[in-house]
């Protein structure tokens, strides 16, 4: 008896945690937050209160076409991008060339990190070498005689 309760528990808790994913509803709403407006307000396409907007209307309703036949949220998001350019998507698909803007700013940064430290390593062993003169007699008379000639009002 205790394993079938175990059995029903577990059942119950799959059926709640998963219940409505990957419904057309949560796909349109999931990859329309992921979409631009392409009437250049640079809002969200689902999120788009441009007055009178002439692309969004059509855009929202394409994309519950494609919700609505079944498509993954990346398949679509694809669909979009292929469509209307990578510009409608709110962020670069994971994949491809799409990878260099997720990385390079990481990759900048890291090099930049390096070549700074470098530089300063470069900077300190340089101080390090420079060791000041010992002074001499013929700089002393020097000082002193500079000293004399540049004293005002004595």
């Amino acid at each position: 008896m205790p394993k079938r309760l175990l059995h029903l528990a577990v059942l119950c808790l799959t059926a709640f945690t998963l219940l409505g994913a990957g419904t057309p509803d949560k796909v349109f709403d999931h990859a329309g937050g992921q979409m631009m407006c392409t009437c250049g307000c640079a809002e969200m396409l689902l999120a788009c209160n441009h007055v009178g907007c002439p692309d969004a209307p059509g855009l929202i309703a394409e994309l519950h076409a494609q919700a609505d036949t079944g498509h993954s949220e990346k398949d679509i998001l694809a669909f979009f991008a292929a469509k209307y350019g990578p510009t409608v998507l709110a962020a670069p698909l994971r994949g491809g060339f799409d990878n260099v803007a997720w990385i390079m700013p990481f990759a900048i940064f890291a090099l930049g990190l390096i070549a700074v430290i470098l530089v300063l390593q470069l900077w300190k062993r340089r101080a390090d070498r420079l060791v000041p003169a010992a002074p001499t007699p013929t700089s002393d008379a020097l000082r002193d005689r500079i000293r004399d000639e540049t004293q005002y009002g004595e």
